[in-house]
């Protein structure tokens, strides 16, 4: 099960937010549907850079349903630190973070050479006052969160379906805390494992996610499951179109 699937089958017309846009490889799914108005964030300037330029690629231009800003999203206005680890001279912007302490795992790690640092712009969703929002799709790096916090009220009024990667290794603990967030706003959480959709209660990230949080370690469990999907109650049945459900 991948996020473009999931987000392709409970699909409604609407605005689709991405956040954590990246290079834009969702981003460019989801402005393929039909009807939609694209929000894509992405506060990386080099990433921001590149999703600017695989729309003018697809589409000759950025097309008049996609919004493309280059911030990040959290749970108040302001400015935050963002964070680029190198590792053999390359930076690792699938790992840029707001919520990682880089310079700690550098202590721990030398293959971490050296930290990008940006300073990037920051508001809640909710500071939009969006009313019809449908999907959400989240990749924040450990900062899942905070993003959740600034949104209550546009998840409260729209109930969107939501995508979301959650991973301990960038903020231990988090693959309980986001689903209790979430389930506090209506929210059922799940994830497909091999076919079936399994409650995220029964998720175990000591068997499911074991990883280092250095950038320069590649070993992880087998299975590893970070792609979590959360719906509201009455959408559940929707998702018998992808995989079995209980």
């Amino acid at each position: 099960m991948d996020e473009p699937d999931f987000h392709r089958a409970l699909f409604r017309p609407g605005t689709l937010v991405d956040v954590g846009a990246h290079s834009g490889s969702l981003t460019l799914a989801l402005a393929d549907l039909p009807w939609t108005r694209i929000l894509a964030f992405e506060p990386l300037p080099t990433a921001f850079d590149r999703l600017q330029q695989a729309m003018r690629t697809h589409w000759g231009r950025i097309p008049a349903h996609v919004v493309l800003r280059p911030e990040a999203l959290g749970n108040a206005a302001g400015t935050l630190r963002l964070e680029v680890p190198v590792v053999a001279g390359e930076a690792q912007e699938q790992w840029a973070s707001v919520a990682k302490d880089y310079a700690a795992l550098q202590a721990d790690d030398p293959r971490i050479e050296s930290i990008r640092r940006y300073t990037v712009p920051v508001l809640p969703l909710d500071a939009l006052e969006l009313d019809d929002v449908t999907a959400i799709k989240l990749d924040a790096e450990g900062a899942e969160e905070e993003v959740l916090r600034g949104a209550p009220a546009t998840l409260r009024r729209c109930h969107p379906v939501l995508s979301v990667e959650i991973e301990e290794r960038h903020r231990p603990g988090s693959t309980r805390r986001v689903p209790d967030l979430l389930a506090q706003l209506g929210y059922e959480g799940w994830y497909e494992f091999y076919g079936d959709w399994r409650p995220i209660a029964q998720f175990d990230p000591a068997a499911m996610q074991r990883a280092s949080p250095s950038p320069a370690s590649f070993a992880v469990s087998d299975p590893y499951v970070f792609c979590f999907y959360f719906v509201p109650p009455d959408r559940r049945p929707d998702l018998a179109r992808l995989a079995r459900v209980p």
